[in-house]
């Protein structure tokens, strides 16, 4: 069995973060979301990736090298534009072969892995076997219907008026009769080849589509508000250790995670947290459900709920949250006076001042 990670897509929910990044790279509890599908992928016994990439190949190159950081072999694919994940499918065909798939879409979160996913599909080995989970406005993901018996009978991508609250959880894992109904298939309104009429296309000719409704955590990480939730999940899970300098009078309470190079000074810090290497956090409070990126400062300075990205630096705020702050970013106060607000800001900006 094969990976087929698909790793493109311009991220446009996460604007202006990913104007300069890949939204498959923000991280969460300081790790590119990216990554951890990938140790997923590998947990599964699965160690050939096909990582289907755009416009941030390099980057994504970058982070992940050849995969053997992960105990993969990864193989890049370049998709010419995001033209909808069963074009993925069908620009990876030379590379799938006959193989068997799973199909790992990058910017998802799943706890627990995809272990029993895949040993399952292993053993019965369906033409399709997709993950479920319920949601509550299934109009903004590819639904499922299902009969009296629970098996697939019908899958519509962001229905108008959906038949069901079970939206497609973003693994999928195929034999090659997929390819098949790829190739059958013609753009949908959306201008895209929709996994899910590939999918219907197998539904359709009789053969076997196998689901699973799941019952642990997913989120898609497509926005700022879901990237801070899975961050949250995430950190519930730190154990405390503190390995960066601890000086003069501070309180660590909780499940913190200080690491090697970091300086906490004079300051208050309520886990979960994670400070990453070489950050300085002076003279301020960090509360629980924050993610301090290496190279960061906080002086004098409060902040919870948030994600912070390598090198960006908070002097002088009160207070900071449910923010998702970028690579290199400073934020100090403004000057006293005049009273006014001066902005620079780039495209897709969203701004909120109380005045």
């Amino acid at each position: 069995m094969k990976a087929l990670v698909l790793a493109g897509g311009a991220g446009t929910r996460l604007r202006p973060i990913t104007h300069t990044s890949a939204k498959q790279l923000v991280p969460v509890a300081n790790k590119p979301v990216l990554f951890y599908g990938l140790e997923a992928i590998a947990a599964a016994g699965v160690r050939e990736v096909g990582m289907v990439v755009g416009d941030t190949q390099q980057e994504i190159e970058a982070a992940v090298g050849d995969g053997s950081a992960f105990g993969l072999e990864v193989t890049y694919l370049r998709q010419r534009a995001p033209l909808g994940l069963a074009h993925a499918v069908l620009i990876a065909r030379d590379y799938l072969g006959d193989d068997d798939f799973v199909m790992y879409l990058g910017d998802n979160f799943i706890v627990g892995g995809i272990e029993s996913l895949v040993d399952r599909f292993r053993t019965e080995r369906p033409a399709a076997q997709i993950m479920l989970t319920h949601v509550a406005d299934p109009r903004q993901f590819g639904v499922a219907e299902l009969d009296d018996a629970g098996r697939v009978v019908g899958l519509v991508e962001k229905p108008e008026f959906p038949k069901s609250d079970l939206a497609l959880v973003g693994v999928y894992l195929f034999t090659p009769a997929v390819h098949e109904g790829v190739a059958a298939l013609k753009p949908s309104w959306r201008g895209e080849l929709e996994i899910t009429d590939a999918i219907q296309w197998l539904i359709d000719q009789g053969r076997r589509v196998e689901s699973t409704v799941i019952s642990g955590y997913w989120k898609d990480t497509g926005n700022v508000t879901d990237m801070l939730e899975v961050n949250r999940i995430v950190l519930d899970g730190l154990e405390r250790r503190l390995d960066g300098e601890i000086i003069g009078d501070c309180e660590i309470i909780g499940r913190v995670v200080v690491e090697p190079g970091a300086e906490v000074t004079r300051s208050r810090l309520v886990g979960p947290v994670v400070v990453g290497a070489g950050a300085v956090v002076r003279d301020s409070y960090v509360g629980p459900y924050t993610s301090v990126a290496e190279g960061c400062q906080i002086l004098d300075s409060e902040i919870e709920y948030s994600i912070l990205l390598r090198r960006a630096s908070i002097i002088g705020v009160r207070r900071i949250e449910a923010s998702l702050i970028g690579h290199d970013v400073e934020v100090t106060p403004a000057p006293n006076t005049p009273r006014a607000h001066r902005l620079v800001l780039g495209d897709h900006s969203k701004v909120q001042i109380s005045s």
